[in-house]
C-alpha cells in the first residue's frame, strides 16, 4: 500500500509556514515503516531538532483505480480516519526535498476507526484539532482545503494507480508549533491527540529515541 500526502492543502497553514499556495496538490508519499496506530509511541529521532505533528483528515482507498474522474472519485474511497504527519522541521527546511523529514519511524499515526462515505460524504465541513498534553494548538476544518477529497483522489489517480488499503493524507490546518513564537516542539513525555469531527480521537504517546 501506498501512502500519499498532501502539503500546503489549507490557505492559512501555507501562509504561516511561509509558503507560496500551491497552484496543483503537491504530493509526497511516506513508507510503512512510518505506521503506528492509536496508543502507540511516536519516536523522536536522535537526528531530530524540531519535531511537529500535524492533524489530518486521512482517506482510506477501497476500490482502486487509474485516471479516475473527479465525480467518480467518491465510490473508490472506503472511508476516512484521523491521522498525524509528523515533520523533522529542521530537516524539512535544509533539504530539497521532503522524503527524510517525514520519513522516520513513527512518524505516520493512524486511527483505527475508518467511516465510511456513507456517514461523511465528501469529507467536507469536518473539525480537524490537534491538542498538546490537553491544550490546543490546529483547530480548523477541512472546508478550508484548497484542493477537496474528490479532486485528491482523481489528481493523484492520474499518477499512481491506486489500489486498495491506499492511504491519502489531506494536509493540516494552520495552528502547528513551527509556526508559533516561541515556537512548540515535541518532546519526550508529550501526548499528542488528532481529533477529527465525525471519526474519533488518535492519541499517541511521544518518546525519544533511545
Amino acid at each position: 500500500m501506498k501512502i500519499i500526502c498532501v502539503g500546503r492543502n489549507y490557505a492559512e497553514h501555507a501562509a504561516e509556514i511561509g509558503d507560496p499556495l500551491p497552484t496543483s496538490p503537491l504530493l509526497f508519499g511516506k513508507f510503512t515503516n512510518t505506521l503506528v496506530g492509536p496508543d502507540e509511541p511516536i519516536v523522536i529521532p536522535l537526528e531530530a531538532g524540531h519535531v511537529d505533528a500535524e492533524a489530518e483528515l486521512c482517506v482510506e482507498i477501497g476500490v482502486g483505480g487509474k485516471r479516475i474522474a473527479e465525480s467518480d472519485a467518491l465510490g473508490h474511497v472506503r472511508g476516512y480516519r484521523c491521522a498525524n504527519d509528523l515533520s523533522v522541521r529542521d530537516i524539512q527546511y535544509s533539504e530539497s526535498q521532503w522524503t527524510r523529514a517525514k520519513g522516520f519511524d513513527t512518524f505516520c499515526p493512524v486511527g483505527g476507526q475508518c467511516i465510511p462515505v456513507s456517514e461523511l460524504g465528501d469529507g467536507s465541513g469536518l473539525r480537524v484539532v490537534q491538542r498538546l498534553n490537553g491544550e490546543v494548538l490546529q483547530d480548523g476544518n477541512t472546508a478550508d482545503m484548497v484542493f477537496a477529497v474528490p479532486y485528491l483522489v482523481a489528481y493523484a489517480s492520474n499518477t499512481f494507480t491506486l489500489e486498495p488499503g491506499d492511504l491519502i493524507l489531506t494536509g493540516t490546518p494552520p495552528g502547528v508549533g513551527w509556526a508559533r513564537d516561541p515556537k512548540v516542539a515535541l518532546k519526550h513525555g508529550d501526548v499528542v491527540e488528532v481529533e477529527v469531527e465525525g471519526i474519533g480521537v488518535l492519541r499517541n504517546p511521544v518518546v525519544s529515541e533511545a
